[in-house]
């Protein structure tokens, strides 16, 4: 009376079992498949991760002022810096904009196509040769067309650098190089009631570095070459295998070679190595 019962309960507990397996399989293989879903999408992360530390963008505002109305002679050197400096830069990978003679308004259009290029992880670089005024402890770039009878005018005609490293900050750049050729004796000086030799101090933001052809507060000649001597020996050194490296470099040569007559400033506070070349070249 027991035993058809008892087989049936033998058989439930089998396909009971048969059961239990199966799921347990089929759960084993999805957690398996996931776990290869999850590796797949790290590896895939990582590389796009990689792939756009490769191609983190570099741009590069050049401007170069050579001709201006109230200076006993035209400059002939920031143009000719322009022109080299750029044609290094690109080959150093930069998306570069080089705007000669520019008058306030080429300027400001200038500045605006930066920021829109600058995007978070940009590597940024300013070059401006010409002539920089100080006024209120700020240093100005001047257009070609500036009108400027007294200290005052300064600000409202130049383009303060400053100005331009606080664009940078704000478009999310992740280093702001700055090289600044304008430490002359500007043909305004004789106009203006305060004593205002050569520029101020940059103050850069973080993550920042700066190049000036002289400390603040000193005028430098222009040399004979075709090139400013800034420009010359920093172009002898963008192959050091970091940015503040190559501006030291500079720094120092120019300093030996003129016996200390004239001695660029370098300002950083760079957070990590910032590299002129490319970045598949960066270990060679």
């Amino acid at each position: 009376m027991n035993a058809t019962p008892m087989r049936l309960s033998r058989r439930s507990t089998a396909i009971a079992g048969a059961l239990v397996m199966t799921v347990s399989l089929a759960i084993g293989a999805h957690a398996a498949l996931n776990k290869r879903a999850l590796d797949a999408a790290k590896a895939v992360a990582t590389e796009q991760g990689a792939d756009t530390v490769k191609r983190e963008s570099r741009i590069a505002l050049v401007i170069g002022n050579g001709h201006y109305p109230d200076a006993a002679a035209p400059l002939g050197q920031p143009i000719n810096d322009a022109r080299a400096l750029s044609a290094a830069l690109r080959g150093n990978g930069f998306d570069v904009d080089v705007v000669e003679d520019a008058s306030k308004d080429d300027m400001a259009r200038a500045v605006e196509r930066l920021k829109a290029r600058v995007k978070p992880n940009s590597v940024v670089l300013l070059f401006f040769g010409g002539y920089g005024v100080q006024a209120g402890r700020e240093s100005f770039m001047i257009p070609v067309d500036a009108t400027i009878w007294k200290e005052g005018d300064v600000r409202r005609e130049g383009v303060s650098i400053e100005s331009v490293l606080d664009v940078m900050k704000a478009q999310g750049a992740r280093a702001k190089l700055v090289v600044i050729d304008a430490s002359r004796r500007n043909p305004y000086e004789r106009r203006f009631r305060a004593f205002s030799h050569g520029l101020a101090p940059i103050n850069a933001p973080d993550n920042a570095l700066v190049l000036s052809s002289a400390t603040p507060g000193k005028v430098v000649e222009d040399s004979t070459g075709q090139d400013s001597v800034l420009v010359a020996e920093l172009l002898n050194h963008l192959g050091e295998r970091g940015a503040e490296t190559a501006f030291n470099k500079t720094r120092v040569a120019i300093s030996r070679a003129s016996d200390g007559e004239q001695v660029p400033s370098v300002s950083s506070s760079l957070l990590e190595d910032v590299r002129f070349g490319t970045t598949e070249n960066a270990g060679s």
